[in-house]
């Protein structure tokens, strides 16, 4: 039977939180295989793994989260350091970790980083699910890099993120911390993880073809029309009052969605910033000749999905769940702002008294039903294990 623990701890010094989550996280294992920790970017990183490792010395692959996470006891943060773990605990569970700052181009990055989890996991077959952490930029290139090696397992994951959403974010596996890379945990199992990955936002009438794009993440044009003049329209909102970084919060819950050739996911790409020339900056990739269309949501929304995305889960493992690792956007949690207390209660009355952590990502990882594995912003990839 797979068993999952949660631990957490907001001990100022990060040796002594590191001990501290470890003591928390691993109670009740008796042979923890992985454990995926989770922090602030405030935290000293390198004492913080350390601290946990001296208390077991178990593979360890996690990121920064952004402000807090979330646990059974409540929302956890401190302006001097946080930390949450989850452990995963199974006799026949096999675990295999990997990460690697990128070495100049991020698919050979995903490659390696793909060989060495396999080694690791002392097999030479591909696993049966797969979890990714990367730095929010090129998230796509990794993910084409571990996939040229194992084909296409079901994943789930998200990016790194800092406390100010600046470039303070961290990945670690094991004594390793880098913060431009991937890194991955490779599972062997027998046991269902079911992943929701979701935006939870409706359609609008509001759609176009993207017609320039440059550098991957720069609309440049939608239909012909300069792209910042074109969301202008959409919205009715003076083009003014889009430029440079004011776009990010007034696209929050009316971001840009692309829906795959089998309508099974629609993947949201978060508009960033609004240039002097009238392009947009995204999160993630665009392509020329694809069909964008401008996406609906409220506050209320964000807060009712996440209880939705669980029970999703729920209804798909027949309620036998050890843990939930759930992975929400951090602009999305900024857009929710005052109201996360809410968030906290819908995930109580849906996981009941089974341990999970939420942390808070610039990018989120899943697919959904047969689509693609794909790479996503202002989504949740919530996932929860079986028994």
């Amino acid at each position: 039977m797979l068993k999952t623990n949660v631990g957490y701890s907001i001990l100022n010094d990060s040796f002594e939180n590191g001990i501290e989550v470890a003591n928390k996280t691993i109670n009740g294992l008796s042979n923890p295989k992985v454990a995926l920790l989770y922090s602030s970017s405030v935290c000293d990183h390198e004492k913080l793994i350390q601290g946990f490792k001296s208390i077991r010395n178990i593979p360890i692959i996690g990121c920064t989260s952004s402000d807090a996470i979330i646990v059974q006891d409540g929302i956890i943060n401190s302006e001097t350091g946080f930390s949450g773990a989850i452990a995963f605990d199974d006799e026949t569970l096999k675990v295999g970790i990997a990460g690697m700052q990128k070495d100049n181009d991020a698919r050979l990055t995903g490659r390696q980083v793909a060989i060495e989890a396999i080694r690791n996991a002392n097999t030479d077959i591909r696993p049966s699910y797969f979890y990714m952490i990367s730095s929010p930029t090129e998230e796509e290139e990794y993910l084409k890099g571990i996939q040229d090696i194992i084909g296409r397992v079901p994943m789930f994951g998200g990016s790194s993120a800092s406390n100010n959403m600046d470039n303070t974010y961290k990945i670690y596996c094991n004594d390793k911390i880098f913060s431009e890379g991937c890194a991955v945990a490779f599972f062997y199992t027998d046991r269902d993880f079911e992943t929701e990955f979701t935006g939870a936002y409706h359609e609008t009438n509001r759609k176009g073809v993207v017609t320039k794009v440059e550098n991957k993440r720069k609309l440049v044009e939608i239909d012909g029309e300069m792209a910042l003049k074109k969301y202008s329209e959409y919205r009715g909102i003076n083009i003014d009052n889009l430029k440079d970084n004011a776009l990010c919060n007034i696209t929050i819950t009316n971001p840009f969605g692309v829906k795959d050739s089998m309508d099974n996911i629609t993947v949201i790409n978060h508009p960033i910033t609004g240039n002097s020339d009238y392009s947009i900056n995204f999160s993630n990739n665009l392509v020329e000749g694809t069909c964008i269309n401008m996406l609906d949501s409220t506050i209320d929304e964000f807060v009712k999905s996440t209880s939705d995305a669980v029970n999703i889960i729920n209804t798909k493992l027949n309620n036998n769940v050890s843990g939930y690792l759930l992975i929400h956007n951090a602009f999305r949690k900024d857009g929710i702002k005052d109201r996360m207390l809410e968030v906290y209660n819908e995930l109580k009355n849906s996981c009941g008294n089974i341990p999970f952590i939420m942390i808070f990502s610039s990018s989120e990882f899943g697919y959904h039903e047969h689509s693609a594995n794909v790479c996503g912003s202002l989504m949740l990839s919530f996932t929860g294990f079986e028994k």
